[in-house]
């Protein structure tokens, strides 16, 4: 699954929250956020516990692939 990686880091932005924040509100090692968020891509399960940890609708994240 394609996500926003701008996304994610506004919305960490806008919540003053850090890769590590992220991380324990979510339950998904900082590491493996900074993978994701490097390369635009997760499983669905876990853009749903990203989305839950940032506090947004998972549809939020998910960037469109344009073809």
């Amino acid at each position: 699954m394609n996500i926003s990686t701008t996304k994610i880091e506004t919305l960490l932005a806008e919540r003053g929250m850090t890769k590590a924040a992220l991380s324990e509100s979510c339950g998904i090692s900082r590491q493996n956020i900074s993978t994701i968020i490097r390369r635009g891509t997760c499983e669905p399960k876990t853009a749903g516990k990203l989305a839950l940890g940032l506090g947004v609708p998972v549809s939020e994240l998910i960037e469109e692939v344009r073809v």
